[in-house]
């Protein structure tokens, strides 16, 4: 690991209201995220987990603090230019993979690069490349809905692999699928890490997944702990 966080929470806290009442996610939390890194947030329902993992992925912003990319403040952002960063440094996998029902799964994971502007026929290679990798060489054509929800997991995570993200963020990527499912995408996230040496990060109730995590975290009282 590089000694310079890849990304790094800078004494940040996040809030929600509901009625009369505050809620605190986040306290002045500080937390380093390092360069080929596997971590596990893990936790009861309801503490703050995708909300920690949002905040990460830009997908959300602080009510306070800092969010650091390599030392450059995401939060001074503009909405083009975090959009820019996100769909080129950071890729995502949902519970709910979100892929584009009708379309084929080349089409479905070459979607980043086309919306990026990126030469089509780069793109499309990237695309088959990734495909290859999660083992669906024979199912490039094939319509999302006409996959299992095993393969369809696997082209999702093609789909946030394409661009060659820094870093990977899956939300509950295995909550949706059978043990036997489960194993095989656990086993190929691992793989992706330690071919890659790609920083990943994980919000998982399984605890096979949170097993094969470098280090995992929670939090409590508004602060991100180890476990």
């Amino acid at each position: 690991m590089d000694n310079l966080p890849l990304i790094s929470l800078q004494s940040v806290s996040k809030y929600f209201y509901y009625k009369t009442s505050k809620i605190t996610i986040l306290n002045n939390a500080s937390f380093d995220i390092y360069k080929g890194e596997t971590i596990g947030i893990i936790g009861a329902s309801g503490i703050g987990k995708s909300t920690l993992l949002n905040l990460i992925g830009t997908l959300d912003t602080p009510d306070s603090g800092k969010i650091l990319f390599q030392k450059k403040d995401l939060i001074s952002y503009s909405d083009a230019k975090i959009a820019d960063f996100r769909n080129s440094k950071i890729g995502f996998v949902f519970q709910f993979h979100y892929l584009l029902q009708g379309f084929s799964a080349l089409e479905n994971v070459m979607m980043p690069g086309l919306i990026a502007s990126r030469n089509k026929k780069t793109i499309e290679k990237a695309a088959l490349n990734m495909l290859q990798r999660v083992g669906l060489s024979l199912r490039v054509s094939h319509r999302i809905e006409d996959l299992s929800g095993g393969e369809q997991q696997r082209v999702a995570l093609a789909r946030a692999l394409v661009m060659e993200p820094d870093i990977l963020l899956a939300d509950e990527p295995t909550g949706n699928l059978d043990q036997e499912n489960s194993k095989s995408v656990h086993a190929l996230i691992d793989e992706l890490n330690k071919e890659l040496g790609m920083t990943i990060v994980v919000v998982t109730h399984n605890n096979d997944l949170a097993g094969i995590m470098g280090r995992n975290v929670t939090i409590m009282n508004g602060e991100i702990i180890p476990v």
